[in-house]
C-alpha cells in the first residue's frame, strides 16, 4: 500500500452537541483541501472507489461515532472510519430552540489519508 494524500480538518457543531456532525464538517474540511488529479493522470487510476480512504477522526465522546455518517461525507474510495478521544468541547450558548441540551460546542478533528495498492 502506498499514501497517496493526508489530510487534515476540523469541523464544530456550534449547536445540539452532536459529535457526528462535528466529524462530518471535519472529514468535509479535510477534503476540500485537496485533489485526487494525480491518482488519475499520474498512477492512471481509472475507478477511484478503488482507492483506500482511511478516516480517523478526534472527538470528545468517540463511542457516539456512526461511521455511516462520515461515510456518506466522503465521495469515493474503500472507507475506513476510526474514531479516538480528542477533539475540543468549549463553553457557548445553551439555546434549546437549536436542539442544544448544554452549553458546549463540539470540535473534531481529522486525518484522512488516501492510499493506492
Amino acid at each position: 500500500m502506498r499514501r497517496f494524500v493526508i489530510e487534515f480538518g476540523y469541523g464544530v457543531d456550534l449547536h445540539g452537541q452532536d459529535v457526528n456532525n462535528a466529524a462530518a464538517k471535519a472529514v468535509k474540511d479535510a477534503i476540500s483541501h485537496s485533489c485526487l488529479s494525480g491518482l488519475v493522470e499520474i498512477c492512471g487510476i481509472k475507478d477511484l472507489d478503488e482507492v483506500l480512504v482511511d478516516v480517523t477522526v478526534a472527538c470528545s465522546r468517540p463511542e457516539e461515532i456512526i461511521a455511516e455518517k462520515i461515510e456518506k461525507v466522503l465521495p469515493v474510495g474503500k472507507k475506513t472510519i476510526r474514531a479516538v478521544k480528542g477533539g475540543m468541547t468549549v463553553s457557548g450558548l445553551d439555546l434549546p430552540m437549536f436542539g442544544d441540551r448544554c452549553d458546549s460546542i463540539e470540535v473534531a478533528v481529522a486525518c484522512i489519508t488516501v492510499s493506492i495498492l
